[in-house]
């Protein structure tokens, strides 16, 4: 046999073994679903008399068509009860039938259908009064109660998703290290704010008399 013949055969067989032994060959890897909601804020800090921008994009994350979603936006308990952070939502445009904004709360209805994977986005805007609370301990943080229906309506699904934005003061002085540890420590509190029960069962009565 040449040798050229016997190269030929030897690479036929290498083939052949890759064919017959798919589990050998490094397959890629699936993309990672994108969540159903994700919330962006254009600055993680800003003054009194300024803007935040939220972009709040939906993900349709299911197989099937999304033929309704509901969006609110609210401030948690803690930043509710602190008199001193003063702000206003002002705008709220994009992708929806609904996009309603008043005082400190927000309501979005996309636009539907949402095919699989598909996205719809809206941008809220909200002002810092300019004689707002600012300093290392304020933040206005809000959350976000998301809820939407798939497979001809048969199937829904609701979450929570949060995000905020520290208020600072324009000319801050350098806080003592007491201080800096307080801040710390006030900051690691209000990060763990969850959403109470009873915020969470007001919002599913709310979608439940849009939807009857």
């Amino acid at each position: 046999m040449r040798p050229t013949t016997r190269r030929r055969l030897g690479l036929s067989g290498l083939l052949a073994l890759g064919i017959g032994l798919p589990g050998l060959v490094q397959q890629p890897a699936s993309a990672a679903a994108a969540p159903p909601m994700t919330i962006t804020a254009d600055k993680p800090s800003a003054t009194p008399g300024s803007t935040v921008t939220l972009t709040m994009t939906f993900t349709n994350d299911q197989t099937t068509n999304t033929q309704f979603v509901y969006q609110s936006i609210q401030p948690t308990w803690t930043t509710s009860q602190d008199p001193g952070l003063k702000y206003t939502f002002k705008s709220c445009t994009g992708e929806a039938v609904q996009c309603d904004v008043n005082k400190q709360t927000g309501v979005v209805r996309y636009n539907v259908p949402v095919v699989p994977g598909a996205t719809r986005t809206v941008k809220l805007t909200y002002d810092i009064a300019a004689d707002s609370a600012c300093g290392p301990s304020r933040r206005i943080d809000l959350y976000s109660y998301v809820y939407y229906e798939y497979q001809g309506g048969q199937a829904k699904k609701d979450g929570v998703y949060t995000t905020g934005t520290d208020v600072a003061c324009a000319t801050p002085p350098a806080p003592a290290a007491g201080a800096r540890a307080e801040a710390t420590a006030d900051k690691a509190v209000k990060a763990a704010d969850l959403v109470t029960a009873q915020q969470l069962l007001e919002q599913r009565r709310h979608v439940a008399a849009i939807r009857h």
